[in-house]
């Protein structure tokens, strides 16, 4: 077997060599660029391109880069024995499969790149053949060949770009077989370049051969051009583009996304980029181009650089056979796109004049004819809403408490009190299951009826004893009534209760979906403005939103830290509030907090956003909660529990008030004692 031979060999048997060191390539895996101090799986196996890639870091390896780093190598020569060595491949010595790349023996020379792990630069570790002379000849040549004209492109494109025609070019098709091709010469670096065999007839896999190290074609363009630059796979729909009259670099292989952005990284582009990928219609072929747009998507947005993605090949599979079916219709397109960035810059401007007052004063006027009908939501609890002038409004509310203190209990007591005013309440329950909220409200009403009807409290039920059935044959029949008529009381209402579970995976877009889900499933549609062409929902019911409990909502990036992640919550939160115009109350953990302390703004210090972007921030403690006397076991003990309630932050009242409140932490119970001393 002659080393290309061997080459492709080796690389097609990474599965093997990954699953000899014990990894399972059908799921992710621990990443294996040793700089990269990986807590938890992010890299992948890729089947089709043979290479292991790393979502998080973005390290990706064919074998001879995991042989490297396994074993410690540097010298190319070490690296390709080592795993030919490994995986049992012979290799005859001075075979050869198109006489390139040979030394002063004649003995052909692997090359072999990799990426640094250090600097995340493409590093060739045998330094590549200075191919100018070839290239110049090639250039002369270049009139023996109607190919060119046949692909619609001129000579003085091609000119500019040193592209030739080599008569004799020696290669081995896709049998094996050495053949000489009649081909395209495309330079991509002053030793690499592209080979296009001109034989309208040559098989899918006999078209392209690339010589040297991968490049990016016309990569200057990313620093000279004067308008956006469109993003292609091949070098010959680059060229096309530029016949066009854009500017276009081509990445030769969908495989070479990372080298671009690793080229980007390394310098910005004084240009947003146009992803304009190929038009497939194969599944294989689509899934391919799908998968490299999403890598290059997250590589620029990770970057911050600028981009568009669009196709300006109609119809067509992509620029060339664009180019050639209708020039002028193609050309258009590609004008039209390069005006992108402007149109896009006009776009902004008249969105940032839109922000004026000025712009605005209508729909001001609009929203005040509008609230007449829109009362304040109330909470049931009436020393709560005198305090928030008449209940809750659009806007996010955060209540926060050290633990046992019943935030969850008070807040799921406020949501049946509010749907039992006929209201809609969705609960986002992110720790309890439906059934333990159901079991809680129900318990609640045991003590509830118990206490209006004058009866023994010690038939209440906690919510165990709601839910255990084996409990039920024991029950004398005022239990059993007592139970029944409680689910009956809690029926009344329920049906103004959604409640969606989760543990950890529900992030603020699926909240953001849910809401607008409730609003279309109870009467609301979209509407579009015939004057701004701004789209909106209108009607429906706008329900209370209830998300318990903040810090286990799914984070929005598994890198981010937990205050950044907690951050991010909080905002979208208050923008959910502010878009659909209805309350969010968003319950919260204290994480710093002594429990002899009194509540501050302090104890929501692990977030900054939630200090600042709620419009009511409230906390709950036990009465005399940092008083010099507050014995804190003492007061636990007590039965009901003493707790209050303090406004810490009103954006539209008063701060300060503390309400007071009887707890039965048996039965999820809290009476309204009015304002505290």
């Amino acid at each position: 077997m002659n080393r290309e031979q061997a080459r492709d060999m080796a690389r097609a048997r990474l599965e093997e060599y990954l699953q000899q060191k014990g990894l399972n390539t059908r799921k992710p895996f621990i990443c294996l660029n040793p700089e990269h101090g990986d807590r938890s799986p992010s890299m992948s196996f890729d089947k089709r391109r043979s290479r292991v890639h790393c979502f998080s870091c973005g390290a990706s390896y064919d074998i001879f880069d995991l042989v490297r780093l396994d074993y410690g190598l540097s010298d190319q020569r070490e690296i390709f024995d080592k795993t030919y060595q490994l995986l049992g491949i012979t290799v005859e010595e001075g075979s050869d499969m198109d006489g390139q790349n040979r030394n002063k023996t004649g003995q052909k020379k692997d090359v072999y790149t990799h990426t640094d792990t250090h600097t995340h630069t493409h590093t060739d570790t045998q330094p590549e053949p200075d191919r100018l002379s070839y290239y110049r000849a090639c250039s002369e040549k270049l009139s023996e060949t109607d190919y060119p004209e046949r692909r619609g492109l001129s000579r003085e494109t091609l000119e500019r770009h040193m592209i030739g025609y080599d008569s004799a070019f020696s290669t081995r098709n896709n049998a094996g077989e050495l053949v000489v091709w009649q081909a395209l010469i495309i330079p991509t670096g002053r030793g690499s370049f592209a080979a296009r065999n001109t034989d309208p007839e040559a098989g899918t896999k006999d078209r392209y051969r690339k010589r040297g190290a991968a490049q990016i074609f016309n990569y200057k363009a990313l620093y000279s051009s004067a308008s956006p630059v469109f993003v292609v796979e091949g070098e010959i729909d680059a060229l096309s583009i530029e016949e066009a009259g854009g500017a276009a670099v081509g990445l030769g292989s969908y495989d070479n996304v990372p080298l671009l952005l690793r080229t980007l990284e390394d310098r910005r582009p004084s240009q947003p980029l146009i992803i304009a990928f190929d038009n497939e219609t194969a599944e294989d072929k689509a899934e391919r181009v799908s998968k490299a747009e999403e890598e290059l998507i997250s590589g620029l947005e990770r970057l911050k650089i600028p981009y568009y993605r669009l196709s300006p090949y109609g119809d067509y599979k992509d620029a060339n056979e664009a180019l050639v079916s209708n020039r002028e219709a193609f050309t258009e397109e590609i004008r039209s796109a390069a005006r992108i960035q402007d149109q896009a810059e006009e776009e902004a401007r008249e969105a940032y004049l839109s922000t004026s007052a000025g712009a605005h004063i209508q729909k001001f006027l609009d929203g005040i004819a509008e609230s007449v009908n829109t009362t304040a939501i109330p909470t049931g609890f009436k020393t709560l809403d005198n305090v928030l002038d008449g209940g809750l409004y659009e806007g996010l509310i955060t209540v926060g408490a050290i633990s046992s203190l019943g935030k969850t209990s008070l807040i799921l007591q406020l949501g049946d009190q509010v749907a039992a005013a006929g209201y809609d309440v969705l609960v986002l329950s992110l720790e309890m299951s439906r059934y333990q909220l159901m079991s809680k409200s129900i318990s609640r009403h045991t003590l509830q009826l118990s206490l209006e009807r004058g009866e023994d409290t010690r038939n209440a039920k906690t919510s165990r004893g709601i839910t255990s059935g084996k409990r039920y044959a024991n029950y004398n029949k005022a239990e059993l009534q007592l139970i029944k008529d409680a689910t009956s009381e809690y029926s009344k209402y329920a049906d103004r209760i959604y409640i969606h579970e989760g543990v950890g995976d529900i992030g603020v877009d699926q909240i953001r979906a849910l809401v607008e889900r409730h609003i279309l499933s109870t009467g609301g549609k979209w509407e579009t403005d015939d004057k701004t062409g701004e789209r909106r929902l209108s009607g429906g019911r706008r329900p209370l939103v209830v998300c318990d409990y903040l810090q286990i909502v799914a984070p929005y990036n598994e890198r981010a830290t937990d205050k950044q992640n907690t951050d991010k919550a909080v905002l979208e939160l208050k923008r959910i509030s502010r878009d659909y115009k209805l309350p969010v109350i968003a319950i919260s953990s204290f994480n710093r907090m002594s429990y002899k302390e009194a509540v501050s703004m302090e104890a929501f210090k692990e977030s900054g956003a939630v200090e600042y972007s709620s419009d009511v921030l409230i906390g709950l403690q036990l009465k005399g909660a940092g008083k010099k006397d507050f014995d804190y076991t003492a007061e636990k003990k007590k039965n009901p529990r003493e707790i209050e309630l303090v406004i810490l932050k009103n954006r539209d009242g008063a701060v300060g008030n503390k309400i007071s409140f009887d707890y039965y932490p048996m039965f999820n119970y809290f009476t309204d004692k009015g304002l505290s001393e």
